[in-house]
């Protein structure tokens, strides 16, 4: 193993440690979900006041659903038996795995979680524990426990409790590969009751996935599954119950027999178990399903390579096509849970099956091609899964597990209007930071050259170590290359990744470049070669000059000095955009619901109607590039009423932007809270912007933006992202004095994705 991988290794090792360890630690915290700042409140939420729900509660057990959380929260339970790929690690090893189990849950799809790690490997023990503990939750997710005993628990607990209940690790990877499968097979033009498939594994996920793939219209007849011994046929002796059922009266004994003339393979096994010669010996336009974690039974670009015809999925985000259960879990237990169903049948399975599967061949919304960096994503080789970033996914697998639910009889409370449920589901997706994962996964397939100055600080570093070690970037760091060698030692980062000292001796052809670009730059705006050649030693002219210089591709400076001292600079050395007068910032702030933007919160102090005019133009530009709807309101402290020299100025911005721009959503002069509210925003039925809430929100003045997003940010009730620098022709951001770890990835982040989009408008 080389170092770089061992150094690379022991950094990801120590930067898990630290996540789960920061304050408050662990994942996932109990919040409270109503009002409790008063006497009253408390005596509502407790004594007296507590008393009455419970005798409700006692007269009518149903109306639980009604007066508690139980509807909405699920318990994630384990013994640690079968702990991802670490095997029997103990119950409270498996804590952290169940967290974040309990994290999937809540950011997909909005469902509480209770994770309960139980010491108990008697299974008849165990289902006694499950049961006892089941009343205080709406659902139960099985994980992590070993097969066969997994079989028999979830079987007796689904007969005995009248709650929704799953083991996922069966269940999860069968729904899911079961959508792949059907389309798969749509692609190589095969029916499923004609295909011979080989299953590699015969544990609980093996098992479960066969059983649902016979349920789809596969032919037992056509089954071959092996285990660590090899194909599971009428020759073997004690077999569990569940390999019984597979049997094959066949003489053949080994994997490499069983794919002879196969036109499906799924592994769920272990890395490398399957030969180029094996996949050459299947039938044409073969099925390649090759879920081992990490590693695939055989590599996606060796399997690739060796037959051009292969059609392939992994459990890997790395390729196409990847089998995840984040896909199905969150929203089948959501459809459940909200028609209050007694369990998870087969109905609702099969239509989560059929709604994934039926995902992947509608049209793919921008916001999905966006976040996966790709010109076009259709149905085909490609793509027959849906993405897990796709927000349709908690309508789409939700709305079908409820109506089946319905459908067979198995749901307490039904739903009535379904138009009303999808808007619910489309609420509850705005309380996460998807939109954050996105332009991550987005800025993961084309990494870009990112200088953060200041790179002496801690932060820096940090956010240095974050955007190396995910890929989300290719950091160069700015600053005295003594100083950061120490401080790297002294934390402990160890990143392999440039440092640029502007005094240091190897960078002597570079100044010589760089003064003189910067003289003949500002010769005629007061600056003479001696100035040029004492700036060009001093970051904050350097790292513009790199990038003017095509020495990389984005840059961030800012953090140790006041916003208008760095960004002197950087509008000296680098143009503005054609047609742009004056640049402006805006801050992106991610709320609980959606996300929001603010501009100019950092640039023009006091803009006219003009550059307000440019400056909605700049921020529609920029919310598009981020694959949503821009609805601007032009913020002023009177609606509509254009009374103040403030309003009179928005007002005229407005009839500019009315004019010149029709098709822009953007009115006011309104109130912020006016525009936020559906409402009130009825009161004025002749604006632009409709019912709908806005989403961008530009603001009359600097004091007024900067003080908003300052207080949001203080309050710490919503993450802050940005300054977002608009209207330079290069990407540049300049950070907020004292930035976090965070603001800094997502700033640097939002600087790869500014650098891609400029590198494919050059193509």
């Amino acid at each position: 193993m080389s170092s770089k991988t061992n150094r690379d290794e022991k950094n990801f090792n120590q930067a898990a440690l630290d996540y789960h360890k920061t304050e408050p630690k662990g994942k996932i915290e109990v919040i409270p979900s109503k009002p409790h700042s008063s006497q009253r409140d408390l005596s509502l939420a407790y004594s007296p006041g507590v008393a009455i729900p419970c005798l409700e509660i006692e007269k009518d057990p149903k109306t639980v659903y009604d007066y508690t959380g139980k509807g909405n929260l699920v318990a994630v339970i384990s013994n640690g038996t079968a702990v991802l790929g670490l095997g029997d690690i103990g119950a409270e090893a498996s804590k952290p795995v169940m967290e974040g189990k309990g994290l999937l849950f809540k950011i997909f799809a909005d469902i509480n979680v209770f994770d309960i790690e139980i010491d108990e490997k008697d299974p008849d023990k165990f289902i006694e524990i499950v049961k006892g503990i089941a009343p205080t939750f709406g659902g139960i997710n099985l994980e992590d426990i070993k097969a066969p005993e997994a079989f028999y628990i979830e079987q007796r607990l689904k007969e005995e409790l009248n709650i929704p209940l799953m083991h996922d690790d069966q269940h999860g990877t069968a729904i899911i590969s079961a959508a792949a499968l059907i389309n798969s097979l749509e692609i190589a033009g095969k029916k499923i009751d004609e295909v011979k498939m080989v299953v590699n594994g015969a544990g609980a996920a093996a098992i479960a996935c066969t059983k649902l793939y016979v349920e789809l219209g596969l032919k037992k007849e056509n089954i071959l599954m092996c285990d660590s011994k090899g194909i599971i046929n009428h020759k073997r002796e004690n077999l569990t119950p569940e390999k019984i059922d597979f049997v094959a009266q066949t003489d053949l004994e080994t994997l490499s027999d069983a794919l002879k003339g196969a036109d499906v393979f799924v592994g769920l096994s272990k890395g490398n178990v399957m030969t180029p010669e094996m996949l050459l010996s299947m039938a044409d336009n073969p099925i390649v399903f090759g879920l081992a974690n990490p590693n695939p039974e055989i590599e996606y670009d060796l399997a690739m390579e060796t037959r051009k015809d292969t059609i392939m999925a992994t459990g890997r985000s790395d390729y196409p096509n990847q089998v995840n259960n984040v896909l199905g879990f969150p929203y089948i237990f959501r459809g459940a849970l909200d028609v209050q169903a007694t369990g998870i049948n087969e109905a609702m399975k099969l239509a989560a099956v059929h709604a994934i599967a039926n995902l992947a061949k509608e049209p793919v919304p921008e916001a999905v091609i966006l976040a996966y960096n790709l010109k076009n994503l259709s149905f085909g080789r490609e793509y027959f899964i849906p993405k897990p970033f796709d927000n349709r996914l908690i309508t789409k697998v939700s709305m079908a597990v409820a109506k089946a639910a319905m459908e067979s009889g198995i749901a307490g409370k039904p739903i009535e209007n379904f138009e009303d449920y999808e808007n619910g589901l489309l609420d509850r997706m705005g309380r996460d930071e998807k939109l954050i994962r996105m332009m991550q996964n987005r800025a993961r397939s084309n990494p870009k050259r990112v200088t953060l100055g200041n790179a002496e600080e801690y932060n820096v570093l940090k956010a240095a170590q974050i955007l190396y070690e995910e890929g989300i970037a290719q950091p160069i760091l700015l600053g005295e290359k003594k100083y950061i060698k120490e401080q790297m030692k002294k934390f402990g980062i160890e990143i392999d990744v440039p440092i640029v000292d502007p005094a240091d001796d190897d960078q002597e052809e570079n100044r010589k470049i760089y003064r003189e670009d910067l003289w003949k730059l500002r010769q005629r705006k007061g600056m003479n070669e001696y100035k040029a050649k004492r700036f060009v030693r001093q970051r904050d002219y350097f790292g513009p000059l790199m990038l003017r210089n095509g020495d990389t591709d984005a840059l961030i400076v800012g953090f140790s000095k006041n916003y208008s001292s760095t960004l002197r600079p950087v509008l000296e050395i680098i143009e503005k955009e054609k047609g742009v007068d004056k640049v402006s910032s805006m801050m992106m702030i991610l709320t609980e619901k959606k996300p929001i933007f603010f501009a100019d919160t950092s640039v023009v102090q006091n803009p006219t109607a003009q550059d307000l005019v440019s400056i909605a133009r700049m921020s529609e530009i920029v919310v598009k590039s981020f694959a949503i709807e821009p609805r601007i309101a032009m913020l002023s402290f009177e609606n509509f009423a254009g009374i103040s020299e403030t309003s009179k100025k928005v007002a005229d911005a407005v009839t500019i932007l009315h004019e010149k721009y029709p098709k822009m959503i953007v009115d006011g002069e309104i109130q912020p809270d006016f525009a936020m509210d559906a409402d009130h925003l009825s009161d004025y039925p002749f604006s632009k912007l409709g019912t709908t809430p806005a989403n961008v929100f530009v603001f009359p003045n600097l004091e007024s933006a900067n003080l908003s997003y300052k207080i949001i940010r203080g309050m710490k009730v919503a993450q802050v992202v940005g300054p977002i620098l608009m209207g330079l022709k290069q990407p540049v951001h300049v950070l907020q004095m004292r930035a976090s770890v965070d603001e800094i990835v997502n700033l640097a982040t939002i600087a790869v994705l500014d650098a891609q989009k400029r590198e494919e408008m050059k193509q």
